[in-house]
């Protein structure tokens, strides 16, 4: 059991509502931070809970920023902790959020799990993660839960959302060079959980296939039919598919 798990485990203060799987997903991912001016932005307060357990966490160098629509929330400031009241799905409030605070180390998405909210809260906040910085959004589960617009393979959820960042991921290999967006440059890896996702913000050249050693069968020796190591020029349905994964996140430095 690790240290937040043990912290939630004995918490007999605000209240905190987790799944139990999340803390080794948590440990994981923020370990490295512990102890360091690092610089976090949860969205959802509820409670205060979680305020406490990351504060306790992260020590007292850490800085604590946190969104929530409930104005009753602003009582859990306290020193290194700023809290702000408003709409995850409002746009210009999320904006004005980036403007009244550094670049993030850390963001986590425990908000209202309603499908616009992650979906905005992504394209809104995506691009103030720092590089080297982590994006988790958490409770994926909505995605397939009806109440909250989710459902199996249903379109707008944020579970589909999110697998067209796999593409854009990947574009390297299907998309002009000149198109490529800068959630591809700048994203090292998307790594999925059971209702966690979590986007490791690095910045990321062109990918560089080399070959190393010598040949030791002939050549000729393989199927001539065989195409793995030749490069496949863009279709037109390619390029089409990759405009349209584009309008997915915004072109931002």
């Amino acid at each position: 059991m690790n240290e937040l798990q043990k912290f939630f485990e004995v918490n007999e203060q605000n209240l905190m509502n987790k799944w139990v799987h999340y803390f080794d997903i948590y440990e994981r991912y923020f370990s490295s931070y512990r102890d360091k001016e690092v610089v976090i932005l949860e969205i959802g307060v509820y409670q205060g809970g979680s305020i406490n357990m990351w504060k306790e966490y992260f020590g007292n160098k850490a800085k604590i920023y946190a969104i929530d629509i409930n104005p009753l929330c602003k009582r859990f400031e306290s020193e290194n902790v700023r809290i702000f009241i408003g709409s995850q799905s409002d746009r210009a409030f999320l904006q004005e959020v980036i403007n009244e605070i550094p670049e993030l180390d850390i963001l986590i998405d425990d908000g209202g799990h309603y499908m616009d909210q992650q979906i905005i809260s992504f394209e809104e906040l995506y691009p103030h993660v720092k590089e080297g910085g982590i994006y988790l959004c958490e409770d994926l589960h909505t995605s397939y839960w009806k109440d909250y617009g989710g459902g199996l393979k249903k379109s707008d959820t944020f579970i589909e959302y999110s697998k067209n960042l796999i593409d854009l991921l990947n574009s390297w290999h299907y998309a002009p060079e000149q198109s490529i967006t800068q959630f591809t440059r700048s994203t090292y890896s998307l790594h999925y959980y059971d209702s966690v996702l979590v986007i490791e913000k690095r910045k990321i050249a062109k990918p560089e296939s080399r070959v190393t050693g010598k040949p030791v069968i002939d050549q000729s020796s393989f199927d001539a039919d065989d195409t793995r190591n030749k490069v496949k020029s863009v279709s037109a349905n390619e390029t089409s598919l990759f405009n349209k994964l584009s309008n997915f996140v915004k072109k931002k430095n």
